[in-house]
């Protein structure tokens, strides 16, 4: 529908000299007073059973474009928040109103954001106007901002002509294993609309007739969206400037690739599809052409043949465009500097002399994500002053990124003084050139230096933190992770010195595997590289696994690859083991910077030493007058996070909430009820207390694993659980928030399984003889009491009822939960001190006797197998259907679903939808004919299938 409304639809009508085609237009965007625009209070929209009535509807010629969910500004629990998820329910109940949707908006009232709509919350925006974007004129309601600015007639349908791209990536269902298609709908934001106007506008005076052929700077911190910038830009220009020629250039092919990929996927709004230069005879033919197109090079392609001075000239045409993207290397000045090879010397010049050698009347304009130096006279000589500014300050403020948090872990390089000046001089010599080649290693200092980098004692250590990090991390946070290392030699051996760690993160199949080392390979390199050789095509498919948060790919090893141009929101942590100076470095940290959820920050983390570097690339970022600092300190996280927990607990300073850590379950709920109460009777207490508590969970989410989060971690998990009773309390009446939310912070507390200990024969070391029978049995529970060691006897308890524990989970859910549960309990009364090592064993030892006790407990209830008993829990799991159906008809009915479930397993039942569903209607119909409470039967149903699952598996495997 959007092409049909920006391009127009193509018709044929009977004229006096027979059929004729021409176009009909649903608007026209030329004479915007021809069209009609209608405001509709209160919609009415009947769609099947649904009947709803969105707050306003925006009418053009009919069309519904725009609809705007409103709340009342007068009501604390009215938000914009909630105004968006009405939205969201409104897109399920009448989908055909959104149908020819072009802007979503959500407002209480006074603040207000919009969106596209695919846009996720984190998506949706303010919009600001341009000569008021730096400041925030809180006298001005933000709705008021938005109707006079972003829904104004001309710029309504300027950005749906112009500024409304639709990307397509391809993403994998971690369920089924299928791989499909999302398409993604854009919308620029007000940074990027103002932006393009302006670099247009200063096109058109630039490549005018007596212009001066320099365009200007547009530079737009990274991470907020400096590409499609560029798209809607030569969008835009195309249509102005007749018969028109782009080209843009970068300084490296996965830049190429990458931007290339991000013009091709929004073909739509440029009307025409973008060409890559293959070599520099692909590039001279595609320049020396009349007239149109857009082409991709890298500007190495433009370096004179023969060592010449001068480029051959292609095309004197004025209507040629140079892009450039990140502007201010080096690469593309004038200057000419002289260099001595094979005994003589040779005067070179920065590539944009070659350029305009090939292209003396070309137009040039450049895109950055970081600032030109003050010092740098070059950049400004071939594509003149800034047009636009978009620091990270307003980025951060404005929520279109977040802010990148540093921590120094640092693992010692042992350098002499003599070394680190080296150092110094291959730091600087890598920020212009790449690794050097094998032939000139020998002779390079950069080899010695990359070798002691590189020593395998130190990389064990390097691999052996980043895997306890990223683990601890992601306990508390979802992320992916980017691993950024001095050579390609470093990467193989780091991924190998984790893979040791870590065995069953490998895979060699490209579509398969926890982690990837993305690097170019030649058919030269050591036989051990060839293992990570992967064609552009392939490096594609890894970027789509990287890019997708629920792929297995979640950590990549690089050296250069995708530190530039690359963008994957969901990569949160970069762990940096490389020496980075100036753009480069600010470059790569960006890659943490991209909103993604409700992850408030990235982290850079910090083990050789780039501290220093940072300070100079700020205070070359602040001299070129950019505001915002480019990372934060993450102690300055850990001290809110602090700040926060010392707010919460002074809201519990007469409530004693450290009871629940040494409460049974029953107790447990109760305070958990208690506290809720307590919450409830301070003065505005439940608002505080919700405030404060997601602060201080995102905070945690950024600090942990440090020492600082560890050691609330306890009582953060009390303090969610208030939180989620709050939540749910105020569920009930309607004004909850919404699941994803209450899911995702959840997750940040939750600890992993856990994991049996291994590693040492335990018996041995406790000096108790290993048992040939039963571990369980009354005389090893009486050796176990009796020991000295009292330390040594706890940790062989928990290994023995992990393991205990691992083997009823693999065959009974409910039971193997409910003993996990246990065990948690007591490990965590011991770890806080409430329990001596001498209670816990007693407590250990009444558990086993519990699960040596199951054997009675199946003949009692009249069952024959463990899997029967199995069944029977996950009937009996919720109260209702023991108080409504008999013990011997729940019996039954265990046997019976065992029987059926037996009766329909196939070796690809679990991986095949169709046999599930079929499962799942016969376990719904076996549970009515029992007469199984309906209320209870989805729970039920979940639970039996998982069930099912596990008996499945083992009936196969036997």
């Amino acid at each position: 529908f959007h092409r049909m409304l920006t391009d127009g639809i193509d018709a044929e009508f009977l004229a006096a000299d027979g059929i004729r085609g021409n176009k009909v237009w649903l608007i026209d965007f030329e004479n915007i007073e021809n069209n009609d625009f209608v405001v509709c209070n209160q919609f009415t929209v009947k769609e099947k059973e649904a009947t709803k009535r969105p707050d306003l509807v925006l009418f053009v010629n009919g069309l519904p474009l725009v609809v705007i969910e409103l709340k009342n500004p007068a009501d604390e629990n009215a938000t914009v928040k909630k105004a968006f998820m009405q939205l969201q329910n409104y897109k399920n109940l009448i989908l055909a109103l959104f149908n020819y949707n072009a802007i979503l908006a959500a407002s209480d009232g006074l603040d207000a954001k919009a969106g596209s709509l695919t846009a996720g919350w984190s998506r949706f925006a303010v919009w600001k106007n341009s000569e008021n974007k730096k400041e925030d004129k809180k006298t001005v309601p933000q709705l008021e901002t938005l109707i006079k600015g972003m829904l104004r007639p001309k710029i309504l349908l300027d950005l749906i002509k112009h500024f409304t791209v639709f990307e397509k990536a391809k993403k994998k269902d971690s369920e089924t294993g299928q791989v499909f298609v999302e398409t993604v709908k854009k919308i620029a934001a007000y940074h990027q609309f103002y932006a393009v106007q302006k670099a247009v506008e200063s096109t058109e005076k630039a490549a005018s007739e007596n212009g001066d052929r320099r365009c200007g700077v547009v530079w737009h911190t990274q991470g907020s969206g400096k590409s499609l910038s560029m798209v809607f830009y030569a969008g835009k220009i195309i249509q102005k400037l007749n018969n028109l020629t782009i080209l843009i250039i970068t300084d490296r092919n996965d830049l190429d690739d990458q931007l290339f990929d991000t013009f091709a996927s929004c073909k739509q709004i440029l009307r025409q599809d973008p060409v890559q230069v293959e070599n520099r005879n692909d590039l001279k033919k595609k320049l020396k052409v009349a007239g149109g197109g857009i082409v991709f090079s890298t500007i190495q392609k433009f370096m004179p043949e023969d060592g010449g001075e001068t480029f051959d000239l292609l095309s004197d045409r004025k209507n040629i465009i140079v892009i450039a993207d990140e502007a201010h290397r080096s690469q593309y000045g004038f200057k000419g500097k002289i260099t001595f090879a094979g005994g003589g010397a040779q005067l070179k010049y920065g590539f944009a002399k070659y350029v305009r050698d090939a292209l003396p009347n070309a137009s040039f304009i450049g895109f950055t994500g970081t600032p030109i130096e003050t010092t740098d006279k070059s950049t400004p000589a071939v594509f003149g002053d800034y047009i636009d500014v978009y620091d990270i300050q307003q980025a951060v403020k404005d929520g279109a990124t977040v802010p990148i948090y540093y921590e120094n872990r640092l693992v010692k390089v042992h350098l002499k003084e003599e070394d680190r000046k080296e150092l110094d001089e291959v730091v600087d010599q890598m920020t212009e050139k790449d690794e050097p080649v094998e032939a000139d290693k020998a002779k390079a200092k950069w080899a010695r230096i990359e070798a002691i980098v590189g020593q395998q004692e130190r990389l064990k250590a390097v691999a052996n933190d980043i895997v306890e990090h990223y683990e601890k991390r992601s306990e508390a946070v979802e992320g992916k992770a980017m691993i950024v290392t001095m050579s390609r030699r470093i990467a193989v051996a780091l991924c190998n010195e984790i893979i040791k760690l870590r065995p069953t993160w490998q895979n060699r199949a490209l579509d398969k595997g926890t982690i990837k080392v993305v690097m170019t390979t030649t058919m030269t390199d050591p036989a051990d590289w060839q293992a990570h050789c992967t064609t552009k095509e392939q490096r594609r498919k890894l970027a789509d696994r990287f890019k997708d948060p629920s792929d297995s790919l979640k950590l990549v090893i690089v050296r250069d690859m995708w530190l530039t141009g690359f963008d994957a929101p969901c990569a949160k942590v970069m762990y940096v083991d490389k020496l980075m100076r100036g753009h480069n470095l600010m470059q790569a940290i960006a890659r943490v910077n991209r909103v993604y959820k409700d992850i408030r920050g990235g982290l850079i983390v910090d083990y050789i030493g780039i501290a220093r570097d940072l300070k100079k690339a700020l205070a070359v970022y602040t001299e070129s007058g950019g505001q915002g600092i480019p990372t934060l300190n993450l102690s300055e996280a850990a001290s809110t996070m602090q700040e926060k927990f010392e707010i919460i607990e002074e809201m519990f300073s007469d409530f004693k909430y450290k009871d629940y850590f040494s409460a049974d379950i029953n107790r447990k709920m109760q305070l958990l009820l208690e506290a809720q109460e307590h919450v409830l009777q301070l003065p505005d207490g439940k608002k505080r207390f919700i405030e404060h508590i997601e602060t201080l969970m995102r905070s945690y989410a950024l600090v942990a694993p440090r020492p600082e989060a560890m050691a609330i971690k306890e009582a953060l998990a009390f303090f969610q659980a208030v939180k989620v009773r709050l939540v749910k309390f105020e569920s009930a009446g309607g004004k909850g928030r919404d699941s994803e939310e209450i899911e995702t912070a959840i997750r940040q507390i939750v600890d992993k399984a856990l994991a049996s200990e291994g590693v040492i024969d335990i018996f041995s070391a406790a000096g108790i003889k290993k048992p040939d029978v039963s571990i369980l049995s009354e005389e090893f529970l009486a050796e176990v009491r009796g020991m000295d060691r009292k330390n040594l006897a706890l940790e062989l308890m928990k290994k023995l009822l992990n393991n205990e524990i691992d083997s009823i989970k693999s065959k009974n859910i409910v039971l193997g939960r409910k003993f996990s549960e246990m065990l948690d309990d007591v490990l965590k009364r011991y770890q806080s001190n409430i329990l001596t090592a001498a209670e816990i064993i007693e407590e250990m030892i009444g558990m086993a006797r519990e699960i040596r006790g199951e054997g009675d407990r199946k003949k009692k209830l009249g069952l024959v197998t463990d899997y029967e008993v199995a069944f029977y829990d996950a009937l009996t799991n919720n109260a209702s259907a023991k108080e409504v159906l008999s013990h011997e008809v729940l019996r039954e009915l265990a046997c019976v679903l065992v029987d059926k479930v037996k009766e329909n397993t196939s070796i690809d039942w679990t991986i095949r939808e169709s046999a599930r569903a079929k499962l799942r209607v016969m376990i719904k119909r076996t549970l009515n004919k029992f007469g199984y409470p309906p209320d209870m039967q989805k729970l039920a149903t979940d639970l039996i299938l998982k069930q099912a699952e596990l008996f499945a598996d083992d009936t196969l495997k036997n």
